[in-house]
């Protein structure tokens, strides 16, 4: 029975966890829950996984869950704060760390988790985006095992056959390149002239996953798939020229791997998380994880097209935060969590996005990203500058 920690259980990631979790209750027990301040989800959620502690980062909805859970006869602990998140992320009492809060916030816990050896499922792009080398070290140094859960990551991993116990070294010899797909989002037809008035309710309404706002509006400006590709560069210890996004409109292919003798190998199956969920939880068995089988006779056809970075700067940006090294990716990422988040509050127009982070990347300076100190100094800098250019 292996105890599982999931960071951001209510989010997207932490809901199809618990859906492939439940299916295999002889295998799983559930350790810990976090969130930020989804009361309603959370007391759902620990009423029917009873794990044995939850924690809120809001001290205000913590003390709310304490209440609600005591008023259910619930034997759950409530706790609460960033330190929390690093406590249960590194507890003896879990085997395995569900990585899926979304953005910056996600760095520390996922970081404590690595420090304590854990199997971490990575779903948060943002450990690796802003301290991929400083990560990735704390996850050699601890002989940690690091899976990642992200689609197109996990398609490449799979794709890639491991060396001996070295589950976290990917730099394997004869890749020619990686090729990660992209949908496109729901404007990747659209007429560039229009791009200016996208509502938040047309960002997010992605046409092939279900996924929560931010990521949604990532995918809409390939800015997700832009992370995806500096994670790719850390996880599979390419540079940037050998990894390659390519538009994908069905998701069924969800990445492929280009070797030197002219073989390409590619993952594929319906575009559900619970896919790589069940992949890295079971690891290195298969089981159920409730995703229906692919049909390709009712798929029909694979199309694919180039990615353009007229239409998407957002990935032409992340390619050139990758070139340029340092705290680059960190100022790329700091810098977008604060436009998207001003695109939703209806702040700023959808082509403003690509058009803050250009500007904050062009304009703050770049520092060695061989501190954790400097990483979330830059971090913090680029995120008061963007927030002066959103005002």
């Amino acid at each position: 029975m292996k105890a599982v920690t999931i960071l951001g259980s209510t989010g997207s990631i932490g809901v199809s966890t618990l859906d492939v979790l439940s299916r295999h209750p002889e295998q799983f027990s559930v350790y810990a829950l976090t969130a930020n301040g989804s009361v309603d989800v959370m007391l759902r959620q620990c009423l029917e996984y009873q794990p044995k502690l939850a924690v809120m980062l809001d001290l205000d909805a913590a003390e709310l869950l304490k209440q609600r859970l005591q008023e259910n006869g619930s034997s759950t602990q409530v706790l609460a704060g960033e330190s929390a998140l690093q406590q249960v992320a590194s507890s003896d009492e879990t085997d395995y760390v569900v990585a899926a809060i979304v953005g910056a916030a996600g760095l520390m816990p996922t970081l404590a988790a690595a420090r304590a050896g854990k199997r971490i499922l990575l779903a948060n792009k943002e450990a690796l985006v802003m301290s991929g080398a400083l990560f990735m070290h704390e996850v050699q140094q601890n002989q940690a095992t690091l899976l990642p859960v992200d689609s197109e990551h996990n398609a490449i991993w799979q794709c890639m056959p491991l060396d001996g116990e070295q589950q976290y070294d990917f730099s394997h010899k004869g890749v020619r390149r990686i090729i990660l797909t992209a949908s496109g989002g729901p404007f990747r037809d659209a007429d560039l002239a229009s791009l200016d008035a996208v509502t938040p309710e047309q960002a997010v309404a992605h046409p092939n996953w279900s996924m929560g706002q931010k990521i949604s509006v990532d995918s809409a400006t390939m800015m997700n798939k832009g992370l995806e590709v500096i994670e790719a560069h850390w996880l599979f210890g390419l540079p940037p020229e050998q990894i390659e996004v390519i538009l994908h409109r069905q998701s069924i292919i969800h990445s492929m791997v280009d070797y030197d003798d002219g073989s390409v190998l590619a993952q594929m199956g319906n575009p559900d998380m619970r896919t790589p969920i069940a992949n890295t939880l079971a690891w290195p068995r298969r089981i159920d994880s409730g995703v229906a089988p692919l049909d390709l006779v009712a798929a029909g056809r694979l199309d694919f097209a180039k990615a353009d970075f007229d239409r998407f700067p957002c990935l032409r940006l992340a390619y050139q935060a990758l070139e340029a090294g340092g705290t680059s990716t960190a100022i790329l990422n700091a810098a977008n969590e604060i436009a998207v988040e001003a695109f939703l509050q209806r702040q700023i127009r959808f082509t403003d996005i690509a058009r803050i982070i250009e500007q904050v990347l062009n304009t703050l300076p770049v520092n060695q990203a061989d501190s954790l100190e400097q990483i979330l100094a830059d971090d913090a800098a680029a995120r008061q500058y963007a927030r002066e250019l959103v005002s």
